[in-house]
C-alpha cells in the first residue's frame, strides 16, 4: 500500500502552473496524480486563492471534548435518576390491558 503523500501549498501551485504549460494529462502522470485531485486543487485556488490551498484540518479543542464527555455522562445520570423516580412513583405510563374472553 502506498504511503499518503502530502503536498504543500507551494507544490500545489507549481503543479497548477505546470498544467497550464504542459497539459493536465502529462503533468498528472509526472506527479502520479489523478486528474480529479488536480481539479479539486484548481477549484480551491479559484475560490479562495492561496489560502484555499492550505490544509483544511478540523481540530476540536481538548477542553470542548472534555466538556462534551462530561455532558454525556451527566445526561446518562439524569436519565437513570428519572427512570428510578418514575418506577418508584408507580406512574410508569405503561398500562396493561386485560382482554376479557
Amino acid at each position: 500500500m502506498k504511503k499518503k503523500r502530502v503536498f504543500s501549498a507551494d507544490e500545489k501551485m507549481q503543479i497548477i502552473r505546470e498544467v497550464e504549460e504542459f497539459g493536465t494529462t502529462a503533468t498528472c502522470r509526472k506527479y502520479d496524480l489523478v486528474s480529479s485531485l488536480f481539479y479539486k486543487w484548481k477549484s480551491q485556488f479559484n475560490d479562495k486563492g492561496i489560502d484555499g490551498m492550505q490544509g483544511q484540518y478540523h481540530r476540536v479543542d481538548p477542553e470542548v471534548r472534555e466538556l462534551e464527555k462530561e455532558n454525556e455522562r451527566l445526561k446518562k445520570i439524569v436519565a437513570r435518576l428519572a427512570l428510578e423516580l418514575e418506577v418508584k412513583s408507580g406512574n410508569s405510563g405503561v398500562r396493561f390491558f386485560h382482554i376479557k374472553e
